[in-house]
């Protein structure tokens, strides 16, 4: 019974509220009170304090919660062991781009030879997904990156990803073949949203170069950017990936970044702590030819 309190109080910590705990763990608010408050009396001590509307772990609660963690993961490492079954849940953190333009035929190939296993894709940016993989939230990231590196985690490059610089087909730019950062000079940006790698490297490599140019949009949301490119309200920096079928349409153009700090490649990551059940293992092995 006290890994079900366990699992209500790491739900707390996480979602920072009892109301949107006992949402996500499908309990009355009620019993999670209930819970919550056996195991500070299991453990002689206050584990949450009220701040604002939210809760926040005391002293007590930060130095249990890595210990629940623990518990909860090696539970789950048991039944797998136990059942010898390919059942239960896959969790995968990545970002829109690769949401929506390079995982679906992988996600097909692995509900053709793990149809009961349950995969959960929690879109992020980068910063979020490595802490969410770190701390176990999430089984595997897969992120858009320069070359990274992490003493926690396994790092498996897939595959170069090429970034373009997206216009309006009318846009002067339709007569360069490439772009570099001198050629931006004075240019309306449209930006990703803040926490995207590429976006922060831009802004770098623009800044560096003393390049006057404008960012007057931000979206979390590719169509939206594409859209605004279209209309001519400015350009943008994507991945060649997202924009291909528009640019082969004709409705933009993309034209290679080039800037010597600008190399972006697909990689898995996941913690070298994580039990690598078969179904993690099955995941694992659709990327081996890539």
């Amino acid at each position: 019974m006290e890994l079900t309190y366990l699992r209500t109080f790491h739900e707390v910590a996480k979602s920072g509220s009892f109301t949107r705990a006992a949402e996500n763990l499908g309990y009355a608010q009620s019993s999670i009170t209930t819970q919550i408050q056996r195991l500070e009396e299991s453990y002689g001590a206050v584990l949450f304090e009220r701040f604002g509307r939210s809760m926040r772990l005391t002293l007590a609660g930060e130095s249990l919660l890595p210990y629940a963690k623990e518990m909860i993961r090696l539970h789950e490492e048991s039944k797998e062991v136990v059942s010898r079954q390919t059942k239960g849940t896959l969790t995968i953190g990545t970002i829109e781009t690769l949401t929506a333009y390079y995982l679906p035929p992988y996600l097909q190939k692995y509900r053709e030879r793990f149809p009961d296993v349950s995969i959960m894709i929690q879109p992020a940016n980068e910063p979020f997904i490595i802490e969410s993989v770190k701390d176990g939230t999430l089984d595997v990231g897969i992120i858009l990156d320069p070359p990274f590196a992490d003493p926690e985690l396994h790092t498996q490059v897939l595959r170069e990803e090429e970034l373009v610089i997206i216009a309006s087909p009318e846009h002067r730019f339709n007569q360069l073949s490439k772009v570099k950062a001198g050629d931006m000079n004075g240019e309306t940006l449209i930006l990703t949203e803040d926490g995207c790698t590429y976006r922060a490297m831009l802004l770098k490599a623009l800044r560096s170069s003393q390049i006057d140019c404008k960012p007057s949009y931000e979206f979390g949301n590719l169509e939206a950017i594409k859209q605004c490119v279209m209309y001519g309200l400015g350009i943008a920096l994507l991945p060649r990936i997202a924009v291909a079928d528009d640019i082969d349409k004709k409705k933009i153009i993309g034209l290679p970044f080039v800037h010597p700090e600008f190399r972006f490649y697909t990689q898995l990551i996941y913690s070298k702590k994580k039990w690598q059940s078969k179904a993690f293992v099955g995941f694992m092995d659709l990327f081996e030819a890539e």
